[in-house]
């Protein structure tokens, strides 16, 4: 029985909880392991709560706030709780990434607190870094952000600690390393820009430029190869549609801020790749 208060912690550009109602039509039936390579904030995950799961990030804040909340949620909850929704406090919080000695004192608690706290007061709720991977979105100036959502935090911490769930903090490719047929994976990889002024790959230090999307689309392959179903997310560019071309696409609607301003929010091709039925 899903626990309908397992929700994603965080709010994460690209996050896909507007588009389940899409995703879950294409979900095969019958599979042993879950895996997600790009996990990001994690709705397609708390929505299908499976039994067995392998989730990765690269971004290392990303994943040691999973396991905290698995492991030390309590302590979580309790650190959140002395954050502060003023603009001075925001920023003093947001530099500590900027002393790395600093920063590498920090407990995993803390940092999980620190990234949740940054994530509910920052502007738009976008994780952003810069290349040096510090965090960069500026202060937000909501009124009553929801910093301490104890309810959501408990309720994943059950589900994280009740299925069997492996955490990897890796490359895509060495994150289903070892996959077998009776595995199903979801890719959700930073998506092919629709514009230059979309080119949005700041989750992580680095980027996901065209040389990844192709190989991506060759692990596809291999998966495919042998045996493994696979369901892909990404932009409806024409690169992306050639790329795929020769496995199943469905082209679906989504409401996207595709960039900073408000006027070019609005509905946004997107599609789903998958080699099965």
């Amino acid at each position: 029985m899903k626990d309908k208060s397992v929700l994603p912690i965080l709010k994460w550009v690209g996050g896909k909880r507007q588009l389940l109602p899409e995703i879950r039509k294409y979900i095969p039936k019958d599979y042993e392991i879950y895996y997600e390579p790009f996990v990001g904030g994690g709705a397609v995950l708390f929505d299908l709560q499976p039994s067995k799961a392998v989730i990765n990030d690269v971004n290392s804040e990303l994943i040691n706030l999973y396991k905290v909340v698995k492991y030390n949620v309590e302590e979580l909850i309790t650190d959140l709780k002395k954050h502060k929704n003023q603009a001075d406090y925001f920023y003093k919080i947001r530099s500590w990434d900027r002393d790395a000695a600093y920063y590498r004192n920090l407990s995993d608690v803390e940092r999980a607190s620190r990234i949740i706290y940054l994530n509910k007061t920052c502007y738009n709720g976008l994780f952003r870094v810069n290349q040096a991977g510090q965090f960069n979105s500026p202060f937000g100036r909501y009124k009553n952000p929801n910093i301490v959502n104890e309810i959501t935090l408990r309720a994943v911490s059950k589900y994280f600690n009740e299925a069997e769930i492996i955490f990897k903090n890796t490359d895509f490719e060495e994150a289903v390393k070892g996959i077998e047929k009776n595995a199903f994976v979801y890719f959700d990889p930073p998506y092919d820009p629709v514009s230059y002024s979309a080119n949005f790959t700041g989750y992580s230090k680095g980027g996901f430029d065209r040389n990844e999307q192709i190989r991506l689309k060759k692990l596809c392959d291999r998966l495919d190869g042998m045996g493994v179903k696979f369901l892909l997310s990404n932009a409806a560019t024409d690169f992306i549609l050639d790329l795929y071309r020769d496995y199943k696409i469905e082209i679906i609607q989504a409401k996207r801020a595709i960039n900073s301003k408000g006027d070019a929010r609005g509905e946004v091709d997107e599609v789903l790749v998958r080699n099965y039925e």
